[in-house]
């Protein structure tokens, strides 16, 4: 295969995690919420006020979660990369050294990594040491915003789902018609996400499955218990 027929994947990281979590939470969330406020043998109403109150709010706390904690990964970077530029304008040779280090151990002569190390230190000194000291590329970069939104987005997209099973469905038979399609968007996004990231599908959906089946069926119970007390 030659190399420009190669199909990375990598460059997906940012946006797949957030998106992947986004849905995934949506659906599992909101889904468990309306079966265990249905199995409290609460009305059609109260079931889709709970589920899209549930969805808004974790849309914005998902848009928040993401924003705050990717975010401080970029500060994170940020202070390294200051700290490395500060430590490349004190001491050049050293860093210099520094970087042909990293070489030989990853399997060059010292003779040629210092070669290496000085051709890339021309063409970017702070950008070589990013990369191969701090493991901080353009592809695994933060990126706060692209991951608040990608999150709220699908968050809200996945929680939808059940919502609409809950409208359509008649009442009597909505936890069953909640659980099982639930489950079954979840197979489909474990499914895409797999082929997304180029890993397996049936571990994708399994592992999706069951976490989404755990929930339900914990928060089925609570609502049944809670709901034979009121």
């Amino acid at each position: 295969m030659s190399p420009s027929a190669e199909r990375h994947r990598s460059h997906r990281i940012g946006w797949l995690r957030a998106a992947v979590l986004g849905a995934n939470d949506g659906i599992v969330s909101t889904s468990s919420l309306v079966v265990g406020v249905a199995a409290a043998n609460s009305g059609r109403n109260n079931v889709m006020i709970a589920g899209i109150a549930g969805l808004v709010a974790g849309a914005i706390s998902m848009a928040a979660g993401e924003y705050v904690s990717v975010s401080s990964q970029s500060d994170t970077e940020n202070a390294d990369l200051e700290l490395e530029r500060r430590a490349l304008d004190a001491t050049p040779d050293v860093e210099l050294r520094e970087l042909q280090a990293i070489y030989v151990a990853r399997g060059l002569e010292p003779e040629l990594a210092l070669r290496v190390a000085q051709q890339l230190t021309a063409r970017g000194d702070l950008s070589a040491h990013a990369r191969d000291e701090l493991g901080i590329s353009e592809i695994t970069a933060a990126r706060p915003i692209q991951a608040a939104f990608t999150s709220a987005t699908t968050f809200s997209v996945g929680a939808a789902l059940p919502l609409v099973t809950v409208a359509v469905s008649p009442f009597a038979s909505v936890i069953k018609a909640v659980s099982v399609l639930s489950l079954l968007f979840l197979a489909v996004l474990g499914i895409i996400a797999a082929r997304a990231g180029g890993a397996s599908i049936v571990r994708g959906a399994v592992r999706v499955t069951f976490w989404g089946a755990l929930a339900m069926a914990v928060t089925a119970v609570i609502g049944k218990l809670f709901g034979g007390i009121v």
